[in-house]
């Protein structure tokens, strides 16, 4: 089954459900502030990303203020502050048949409207 980790109120998210037409029909939809991210469902998108820095978002309000910008993270650090704190995780985050598309930069929205239109 496609996955979708996204922010139910995030405007962002919203316009890029809208614009790729993913549905609840086609997509297991997780609204990631309602429900936490499990740690097996971080490890599965860490697989398929290679990092779990590539899943970590620095636009994060509490990036800058848990003084996170000052530290150097490891791998470790990345993944607890996920599971510790849904604002980490760059969103909107799709699998859609074992590829992943994180974040909202128009290339991969580009990308994810080519795979879920097939």
């Amino acid at each position: 089954m496609n996955k979708l980790f996204h922010l139910g109120n995030c405007t962002t998210c919203q316009a890029i459900i809208k614009e790729t037409g993913i549905t609840a029909k086609d997509f297991s939809m997780k609204d990631i502030k309602i429900e936490k991210i499990s740690a097996k469902e971080l490890d599965e998108m860490k697989k398929l990303a290679g990092s779990y820095e590539k899943l970590f978002s620095r636009r994060a309000l509490k990036y800058k203020e848990w003084g996170l910008k000052d530290k150097k993270l490891t791998e470790d650090d990345y993944r607890q502050y996920i599971l510790d704190e849904y604002t980490f995780l760059k969103r909107p985050v799709a699998i859609v048949n074992g590829t992943i598309f994180i974040g909202n930069d128009r290339k991969t929205v580009e990308a994810l409207k080519v795979v879920v239109s097939r």
